[in-house]
């Protein structure tokens, strides 16, 4: 018999986990729902990390000791940190771990990293600064549940009962680190992604290839994936759908990522949709020219890749082929064509790439091949978060910013992004600045509603916004999908920033 071990995440208990405890135990399983320690009374500041840990090891020792069963463990959103704990020291006893929409831990960083509210995050960290970890998070209001997760597919009445049943969370399990060992990296494991959360297994596929150093141990043949349909709390909103994914990951089934160099071409090295002249470039630092056959100096667009990308990724993404094949038909065109070369390594780096892609932007502007005071900037993907400083504050210089099937508010999942990266809050100071944004019909959920969000937004404040639609279009279309559709779409991109540039 499986053994099922439930843990929660934050401001929830065992009770959160009854409809689909329900229908594993009607499948045939044993099922324990963790109700983890929570704070209160004298000692509530006593409860930490390693608290919940214990509850977890108490519930897997009595398991072990009544007889030697399969056992899985299954961590929800913060809960997948004592699961890891306790795995780590019972390594031998747990069959497999499955992280319910849910991070990747590692060994010294505390949970705090995990919360998706920059604010809170910052504020929870000011706090254990002036005096220790002290007291506790309020649960949240009904209203605030979307601050720590989609709430997508969770129905009133259920969201209800989420609310009228949470409980308050001790600071100290978010501000003591994980310690582990090792052992636990060894375990079989699955992940399963919820949509609503932005996670997709294409996603994390994207990360195997581009060398993420956290992503290649997901390609491991013990490592399986499955996606549910739903926001991250998937036993409230798809618990029958949550039961049968249990089930099978805890029988070794669900999808296997392609190690990097294995499989068909990854999609950031797949060939430009357009044929382009093979215009040679011309290196300066940080930025690569593609420059036209025209004489005297010509407007420039400046090509900003997506990320986060591992640092080292070979061939470097300037000179991957959408970026290249954008420049090089920019400068067949007649204008400047350029490639940047940001450090956006991970989602902590938003700053310091920004501030990359700033300098490159002078040197570009202070070329004499470059008309200085006519330049467009066109972002790609998770590069779409760094438009936020343009659009805050463009500069005079600035004819056209466009963004590509971009990435425009933190995606949660991804983790902690600096809050001055938001480009659906930038808009509204970005006055008569043309923006173009080319968007894509099979676009992720969760990227799609940031896109939805920062057009909205540009509506009600009466920001300048084109939009290309590419309805069949994927995220990174212009080498993914090969058609007329595709092909069109970036010729009707280009005319419209180039139209803004030498009209």
């Amino acid at each position: 018999m499986t053994v099922f071990i439930l843990v929660p995440g934050m401001f929830t208990g065992a009770h959160v986990w009854e409809d689909t405890a329900a229908r594993l135990t009607s499948a045939g399983a044993e099922v324990h729902a963790v109700a983890l320690t929570g704070p209160g009374g004298a000692g509530r500041d006593t409860v930490d990390l390693e608290t919940h840990i214990a509850d977890v090891l108490a519930v897997i020792d009595r398991v072990v000791a009544r007889a030697r069963q399969q056992i899985v463990l299954v961590g929800h959103d913060y809960g997948i940190h004592p699961v890891l704990g306790a795995a780590d020291r019972r390594a031998e006893h747990i069959g497999r771990i499955v992280y319910l929409d849910a991070g990747i831990p590692q060994d010294g960083v505390p949970a705090l990293a995990a919360v998706p509210d920059p604010t809170l995050r910052q504020e929870l960290a000011e706090r254990a600064g002036t005096g220790g970890p002290q007291g506790e998070l309020s649960a949240p209001a009904r209203d605030e549940w979307p601050r720590w997760g989609s709430t997508e597919g969770v129905s009133g009445a259920a969201l209800d009962r989420l609310t009228a049943s949470a409980a308050p969370q001790s600071l100290r399990t978010l501000l003591q680190p994980l310690r582990l060992t090792g052992a636990a990296a060894a375990l079989p494991a699955t992940g399963v992604l919820c949509e609503g959360s932005g996670a997709s297994i294409e996603m994390v596929q994207r990360g195997v290839d581009l060398g993420d150093p956290v992503a290649q141990s997901l390609a491991d043949p013990w490592v399986t994936f499955f996606e549910l349909p739903t926001g991250h709390w998937p036993m409230l909103s798809l618990p029958a759908e949550l039961t049968e994914v249990l089930l099978r990951a805890a029988a070794g089934g669900g999808h296997r990522l392609v190690p990097a160099g294995e499989g068909e071409q990854p999609a950031h090295l797949r060939p430009f949709v357009l044929d382009v002249p093979d215009i040679p470039r011309e290196r300066n630092g940080q930025v690569d020219l593609y420059l036209p056959g025209a004489e005297g100096p010509r407007p420039a667009v400046v090509f900003v890749h997506g990320g986060p990308v591992p640092a080292g990724a070979l061939p470097a993404p300037r000179e991957w082929p959408a970026p290249v094949g954008y420049a090089r038909y920019t400068a067949e065109q007649g204008a400047v064509g350029v490639t940047v070369a940001h450090r956006l390594h991970d989602v902590a780096d938003y700053a310091r790439a920004a501030a990359d892609v700033a300098a490159a932007v002078e040197l570009v502007r202070a070329d004499p091949r470059v008309d200085e005071d006519r330049i467009a900037l066109w972002f790609f993907s998770g590069g779409g978060l760094m438009t936020a400083p343009w659009l805050r504050q463009p500069p005079p210089w600035l004819r056209c910013l466009a963004a590509s099937y971009p990435v425009m508010a933190p995606l949660p999942y991804l983790g902690p992004v600096d809050g001055r990266f938001r480009p659906v809050e930038a808009v509204a100071d970005a006055g008569d600045l043309p923006v173009v944004v080319v968007r894509v019909g099979r676009e992720t959920p969760a990227i799609a509603a940031t896109v939805e969000e920062f057009l909205t937004a540009s509506e009600k404040c009466g920001a300048v916004v084109e939009v290309i639609d590419v309805p069949h279009g994927r995220h990174s279309f212009d080498t993914v999908d090969p058609t007329e559709e595709s092909r069109e779409a970036v010729r009707r991109a280009m005319r419209s920033v180039l139209g803004r540039l030498t009209g």
